[in-house]
């Protein structure tokens, strides 16, 4: 326990830049579920209480950062802070730090896809802002957040990133062509409760691409971003 306690300070002084009162609320920050299962014996706390405050405390400190600093409409400000807030922009932040290491978890969990593994990091990092909330506070909080995370903020807006595939692609083709995409159901497979749509995206009549899923919403983003990735391979 005493070189658990030695490695996670010198991870929180030294990588996070945070001193921590309680180093052991760290600790609990990055167990997860299936590593308490495991060790039931010497552990009985996981990280999901401190995701949960860490969500709601990274949801506030990033809707202030972005309030204070632009004035744009609601619309738009949601949609930047999703793009921060989303699983693959917290997640890599904490992979930038070198949380994988630190992560305690499961001998399973650790054989998991990368995608599963990006979400387990994902959430470490909200953890983690929990526990330097309870901890120490509202702007040491903020100021971790604005150093490891808002700080990529300008590269999304660069990147266009915050916007979802359909949107993107309309600004694209209506930039590019002068056309606005239209979508159409091609299919629907399977019964009321189970069904499958497949949607084609359409620029003046021609079919772009397509997309399935379990709602004609989902089946069109899937359309669209598949039309968006064939419009940026033909593009010069």
């Amino acid at each position: 326990m005493k070189q658990q306690i030695i490695k996670y300070t010198e991870f929180a002084e030294e990588t996070l830049k945070v001193k921590f009162n309680n180093i052991e609320l760290l600790m609990t920050a990055f167990t997860h579920r299936s590593y308490v299962n495991e060790h039931k014996k010497s552990v009985s706390v996981h990280n999901e209480r401190l995701e949960f405050l860490g969500d709601a405390v990274l949801e506030l400190i990033t809707t202030d950062f972005l309030y204070r600093k632009y004035n744009e409409p609601e619309g738009i400000l949601t949609n930047w802070r999703s793009a921060l807030v989303r699983t693959e922009s917290i997640g890599a932040a904490a992979q930038s730090l070198g949380y994988e290491p630190m992560l305690r978890l499961s001998r399973g969990e650790k054989r998991g896809s990368d995608r599963a593994r990006l979400q387990i990091l994902a959430n470490a990092y909200e953890a983690v802002v929990g526990a330097i909330y309870i901890d120490l506070g509202y702007s040491v909080t903020e100021e971790f957040i604005t150093r490891t995370l808002l700080v990529t903020f300008d590269d999304i807006l660069k990147s266009g990133s915050w916007l979802d595939p359909k949107s993107k692609y309309q600004e694209v083709v209506q930039s590019d062509e002068g056309f606005t995409p239209q979508y159409r159901v091609l299919s629907e497979e399977g019964p009321d409760h189970d069904k499958i749509f497949t949607i084609g995206v359409y620029v003046d009549n021609e079919l772009r691409a397509e997309g399935t899923g379990p709602s004609k919403q989902v089946a069109q983003v899937s359309a669209a971003s598949t039309a968006l990735k064939n419009h940026q391979k033909s593009s010069p």
